[in-house]
């Protein structure tokens, strides 16, 4: 069994910071690339950030300069440092996860089960 957490979001006003963190546990035996996706009321879930195990990062244009992505391996843990935090920012934040289960093969993506940041004064 592999579960995701995620925890920090919150309420804030326009221009305040947040941080995401999104801890994975169960039976793992290793994770490639983890990311933050959101979704706001009437609109499609959007990758807002991911990282890979060697670092590499990737953000989405409307976050950029703004959100900061980072890991921790040891912890198999993945943050999302928000600053300057607009209302259009306002959404549920997914964690997502690809890895590879103790004692299989394959890589397969797990969700975590979202956390509301609301972005409004």
């Amino acid at each position: 069994q592999v579960q995701l957490v995620e925890s920090g979001g919150g309420l804030v006003q326009p221009g305040g910071s947040l941080r995401l963190s999104c801890v994975a546990s169960g039976s793992i035996f290793s994770i490639n690339v983890m990311g933050w996706y959101r979704q706001a009321p009437g609109k499609e879930r959007e990758l807002v950030a991911g990282i890979t195990s060697g670092g590499s990062t990737n953000y989405a244009g409307s976050v950029k300069g703004r959100f900061t992505i980072s890991r921790d391996n040891a912890k198999n843990t993945v943050y999302l440092q928000m600053n300057s935090l607009k209302p259009e920012d306002t959404a549920v934040y997914y964690c997502n996860a690809d890895l590879r289960r103790s004692g299989t093969y394959y890589y397969h993506e797990y969700w975590g089960q979202g956390t509301q940041v609301t972005v409004s004064s």
